[in-house]
């Protein structure tokens, strides 16, 4: 789950981590006055909406004035905010968040995240901070360094002192780099985080260090220990389609390709989309239906597909492992009838009662291509399109 800037730095002010000080708004006088509220400028105006790239795209501004502060806020309110993650269609920006300027000297980037490679949490940093972190890992990667932290230690203040010192700060720096360090990766533990991201920290022309911008991701399967945190999630700014998946515990992410997938497993699903790109075609969904697939999941799972406009037809790839493919099948023959679907349908299934599976599917009456293998399934799917 991804929360807003403003949200990440309250949370961080519980840890003790120094941000600056702000205030969210939703109308313009109120951005004039809560700028007034934070003494005399300059002010920081930003656009609060899930994606990064703000800047670039004129969502954030630095007001000299209280009065110059409502007018950036009033052109930022309903404006829609195209940046390199938001994709084309952009986000409506319905909250701005109003903060005291900092004389900046020098910006510095630090995250926590889970690297899968070492099923650890590690800090990444870089001196180059307040740019795309992608941007300096595929030019400059030598400019990151990475400090894997043991889960039982946690991050010892050993570590913290051997990041400060890569980072270039000095003494005074440093003794405020160690505690921030520490509290920013307390905060990742105690509040699940799957992500923690500070781009940029800041060292002000007086030599304090601030977390200027913010962005936490949480581990969903974690949310039910953290109610509060939970209650932060602004349904706005997520896919339709995949805040109704979530509905019936289907994993579900909207893609810009032509062929709906229905696939149980993550593994399978990816390898799936994989399958339909070498064959000349593209996935609009990574859709996957966990390994307790019934009637009703499968029905809405086709309904979440056909949703998007842009499908054309719909891959089925089903491994029966726990979940026999006879009840799949079944299951597919009673959404294919409720729902309606009226783009080409292939269907392959594999595992446990597979042959009977096969059969409900052919004695269906329903206009459902049975494939036997993924690459089978591929070019099926790929040609039906194609001669529709």
């Amino acid at each position: 789950m991804n929360i807003h800037e403003y949200q990440a730095k309250a949370i961080l002010r519980n840890f003790n981590v120094p941000v600056p000080e702000g205030h969210v708004v939703y109308n313009s006088n109120s951005a004039r006055d809560w700028a007034r509220r934070l003494g005399d400028g300059p002010y920081a105006v930003k656009a609060q909406i899930h994606a990064g790239g703000r800047g670039k795209g004129g969502g954030v501004k630095i007001a000299k004035t209280a009065d110059e502060a409502k007018q950036f806020a009033r052109e930022m309110f309903g404006m829609t905010l195209v940046t390199h993650q938001t994709g084309p269609e952009g986000k409506l920006v319905k909250r701005v968040l109003i903060e005291a300027g900092c004389n900046i000297a020098d910006e510095f980037y630090v995250s926590f995240l889970v690297d899968r490679s070492t099923s650890q949490v590690t800090l990444m940093a870089s001196a180059e901070g307040g740019v795309d972190i992608e941007e300096v890992a595929a030019k400059t990667p030598e400019k990151l360094f990475f400090e894997v932290i043991n889960p039982i230690v946690g991050l010892t203040a050993f570590q913290a002192r051997k990041v400060a010192f890569k980072l270039g700060f000095e003494i005074a720096q440093v003794k405020q780099a160690v505690p921030l360090l520490m509290n920013l990766y307390k905060t990742f533990v105690e509040a699940d985080c799957s992500q923690l991201e500070i781009n940029p920290l800041v060292q002000t022309a007086e030599g304090q260090l601030i977390c200027l911008d913010a962005k936490i991701n949480f581990d969903d399967n974690a949310l039910f220990r953290h109610l509060r945190i939970r209650d932060l999630r602004d349904y706005d700014e997520e896919d339709m389609m995949e805040i109704e998946a979530s509905q019936y515990d289907l994993s579900y992410i909207a893609l810009n390709g032509n062929i709906g997938c229905m696939v149980n497993g993550a593994g399978l699903a990816m390898a799936t989309m994989d399958i339909i790109q070498h064959y000349g075609f593209s996935p609009a969904n990574f859709l996957d239906v966990g390994g307790g697939a019934t009637i009703e999941r499968v029905t809405e799972a086709f309904k979440i597909i056909l949703s998007d406009k842009k499908v054309e037809g719909i891959l089925v790839n089903i491994f029966g492992g726990i979940m026999k493919c006879d009840v799949i099948a079944t299951g597919v023959v009673e959404a294919a009838k409720q729902v309606g679907v009226q783009v080409p349908l292939v269907v392959r299934l594999e595992g446990t009662n597979v042959k009977l599976g096969k059969q409900i599917l052919a004695e269906s009456g329903l206009d459902i291509v049975s494939a036997d293998g993924m690459a089978d399934a591929a070019e099926k799917i790929v040609k039906a399109v194609k001669e529709k």
